[in-house]
């Protein structure tokens, strides 16, 4: 991957900053629901939560097609609109609707680099003022489903050398010493692992600020975990947004070419009548 495209989809708070004001742009903050978001945001930003606005919690899937239409009507974004998304926790939900919108076909996309907190950090203008745009017309293309993996995909590469599957939990989650982080409403029957799953937490992409570590950085995490360009790679989590970070730097940020989110992730995985699963003798 070249820094030309890992500039494509990966933006600084400095040029946030400079481009904000651009008609053909939107500025969406993706949070798990409204709160941040409702106290203070960037100029311009739509807000949007990953709780109400990007699932459909009947079926536990992605957002359905005519829901995404309708969002991205409302918020005044076109199919050509340039989409820059940040968000709390380090973008794990901006990286969220980041994975979804390209799933359905959105190709000027990028990650505000930081998110939340480094613009806040750097003491960048915020406000309560919620803007309003012209409701839009948005038609979805329809979804690649090389994008996201399901059950049988995972079963299937689960023991094939040349795959890798990351999981991008906590090591505590890893081992199964513990079911979910504290306080997490989605848990599961039972803790540890898939079977030949290497843990990579989300957290060591990020440097402290926020912000991604250098590609150099990011490829040797990688590369010295075996999980290289040349495999099919699948990451998962415990309900798919933290994985969908560790998709967004395996394929924008390092540009392997086979790599899906498991958004059925743990809790699907952890909860399977007869699932295999790994951990450490106690």
């Amino acid at each position: 991957m070249t820094e030309e495209h890992r500039a494509e989809a990966l933006v600084s708070t400095q040029w946030v900053e400079n481009h904000r004001n651009e008609t053909h742009l939107r500025l969406v903050e993706v949070d798990m629901d409204r709160e941040a978001y409702d106290q203070a945001h960037l100029e311009g930003a739509v807000g949007w939560s990953w709780q109400t606005d990007l699932c459909d919690r009947i079926r536990r899937d992605i957002i359905p097609e005519e829901a995404l239409d309708r969002l991205l009507s409302r918020s005044g974004i076109t199919n050509d609109t340039t989409i820059v998304i940040y968000g709390d926790n380090n973008n794990w939900f901006a990286c969220w609707a980041y994975w979804q919108l390209s799933i359905y076909g959105h190709r000027k996309l990028r990650i505000m680099d930081g998110g939340r907190k480094k613009w806040i950090a750097e003491g960048r203008p915020l406000t309560k003022e919620v803007p309003t745009y012209p409701a839009a017309h948005y038609m979805t293309r329809g979804p690649d489903v090389r994008l996201r993996a399901f059950l049988p995909d995972v079963m299937r590469l689960m023991a094939q050398s040349s795959s890798s599957l990351v999981d991008a939990r906590t090591l505590d989650e890893f081992t199964g010493r513990v079911l979910a982080p504290a306080g997490a409403p989605e848990t599961c029957q039972r803790g540890g692992h898939i079977p030949g799953a290497v843990s990579i937490p989300w957290d060591q992409n990020c440097r402290q600020d926020g912000s991604f570590k250098s590609r150099e950085e990011l490829a040797r995490l990688y590369e010295s975990r075996g999980v290289t360009p040349d495999k099919d790679v699948v990451a998962y989590c415990r309900i798919g947004e933290r994985s969908s970070l560790t998709w967004f730097v395996l394929k924008e940020l390092l540009g392997y070419e086979r790599v899906r989110n498991y958004d059925g992730s743990w809790t699907e995985w952890g909860n399977l009548v007869r699932a295999p699963v790994e951990r450490p003798p106690r």
